[in-house]
């Protein structure tokens, strides 16, 4: 049976008379919870406070598939405290015995009329839920962060493996068009040409990559029936593979006018070797290009990562706002192609660079962005990105067409642990995170303006961060 003098002995009640010891203990309930027992669940009503007594609890709360480890109390503290001093009606977070376990409930009632009659506990609790809200809210960024970076790794890998695997595709096919080019050219250099005949097969050569770099993207329609008019004209003159020839000659813009001049300028009988060589030469130059476009790619998002977390550079310094942005829309372009999305920008080309931390601003137009994308669910899902200037201020104003933020919840959008999303449906909102750098670090403004159609973040940032 616990006595006052065991209740004394923990740090929160050590100052308080016997006579409020013994009314402690006539208005709690002690409870036993054996290793691995849960004693409060996250989602439970938070009706009671909790001194642990004896043994260990672990603190978790559920995100996603995972349970994030918040903290873990030793015997003779008080817990539970933070929901009911936070005007939470339920917890949300889950205890569990780590060792045999006695713990004192105090009913909530209870527990505030020991903080409005004894200075000393108030003081103390005070303090205590300070630090534990400090601790909880830098587990919670460090873990919005966290989850933030796996998403966008995730989205930057896809990414990156489109044109990786563009590029192995494109070496194993010029391999093999190597292995045909040169057999094709010794072939060519065996027959009997005249000087002017040579002269316009190295000429050819030149003018159907020209061609090909400058040709009109044709229909499928248009592009079948030239085909088929240029798979007659070869097999009218007995060109061998004319079903293959005709698709690369066709893309590459080449007609029937121009075989007529090739036909002229070589004869019938050296026809045939000219076009194959000139065919396979345009799909090496084909894939060559390819390779171009698939490196640039790659080197396009690792510039973008690198202007994303300001590698190499100073954490406070002078940024462009509209690169941050970009480098920004870049990393998470897979999860726009997915959502097929439309971003819309609308930038000030006359905004001057601005003082400022350019990790975290991206970090605010992350979460801006993704969740402008998780709120539209239609096919028809617009994103606009606004910049001005304002007196000494820069405005950034991040807009979407989806179904807007209820009156109700809107007041709430910018507190510690808030979200609109279900259970196992993301981490969060992350605006907690967007309202410190914006406020605190920048000391700028974020101010919502939301109805059915018409959502807007407006980001404030003075121009000079002193």
């Amino acid at each position: 049976m616990l006595d006052i003098e065991t209740l004394r002995q923990v740090p929160l009640f050590s100052k308080l008379p016997n006579e409020r010891l013994q009314w402690l203990l006539k208005q709690s309930v002690e409870v036993w919870r054996e290793p691995g027992e849960i004693h409060r669940r996250e989602g439970d009503p938070a009706d009671h406070v909790f001194i642990l007594l004896e043994g260990q609890v672990r603190i978790t709360q559920k995100v996603g598939n995972q349970e994030v480890l918040l903290a873990m109390y030793e015997p003779k503290t008080l817990f539970g405290e933070l929901p009911v001093l936070m005007g939470e009606t339920h917890f949300w977070a889950s205890g569990r015995a780590v060792t045999h376990c006695h713990i004192l409930e105090l009913p909530n009632q209870v527990f505030w009329e020991m903080l409005s009659s004894c200075t000393c506990v108030m003081t103390e609790i005070l303090r205590t839920m300070a630090e534990r809200l400090q601790a909880v809210q830098t587990i919670s960024q460090h873990r919005e962060k966290l989850v933030a970076l796996g998403t966008l790794a995730a989205g930057l890998a896809h990414e990156l493996n489109n044109p990786a695997s563009a590029c192995r595709r494109a070496v194993g096919q010029l391999r093999q068009t190597r292995q045909v080019l040169q057999p094709l050219t010794v072939k060519l250099n065996q027959k009997q040409m005249t000087c002017d005949q040579k002269a316009f097969v190295a000429k050819l050569q030149q003018d159907a990559i020209a061609h090909a770099k400058t040709a009109a993207k044709l229909d499928p329609i248009m592009q079948s029936d030239r085909e088929d008019e240029m798979i007659q004209w070869l097999e009218a003159h007995n060109v061998a593979n004319s079903w293959k020839l005709a698709p690369t000659l066709v893309t590459a813009g080449l007609d029937i006018d121009w075989l007529e001049n090739v036909k002229k300028n070589v004869g019938e009988l050296l026809l045939g070797n000219v076009l194959t060589w000139t065919e396979t030469t345009l799909q090496e130059w084909g894939l060559l290009d390819e390779l171009d476009h698939c490196t640039i790619r790659i080197s396009t998002l690792v510039d973008a990562v690198k202007d994303y977390s300001y590698m190499d550079r100073a954490p406070l310094q002078e940024i462009d706002i509209h690169e941050g942005i970009e480098s920004t829309l870049t990393i998470l372009s897979h999860k726009l192609k997915h959502s097929h999305v439309l971003v819309t920008r609308e930038y000030d080309c006359e905004v001057p660079l601005i003082s400022a931390y350019g990790r975290e601003l991206n970090q605010v137009w992350t979460n801006l962005i993704d969740n402008a994308i998780d709120a539209i669910h239609e096919q028809n899902g617009q994103i606009w990105i606004r910049t001005s200037c304002e007196s000494d201020f820069l405005l950034v104003e991040i807009a979407d067409n989806g179904p807007g933020i209820p009156p109700e919840l809107r007041s709430h959008i910018f507190e510690p642990f808030f979200t609109t999303k279900g259970v196992g449906k993301g981490t969060g909102l992350g605006l907690h995170i967007v309202y410190r750098i914006v406020v605190e670090q920048h000391q700028g403004d974020i101010r919502v303006l939301s109805q059915p159609g018409d959502t807007r973040f407006q980001v404030r940032l003075p121009m000079n961060l002193s």
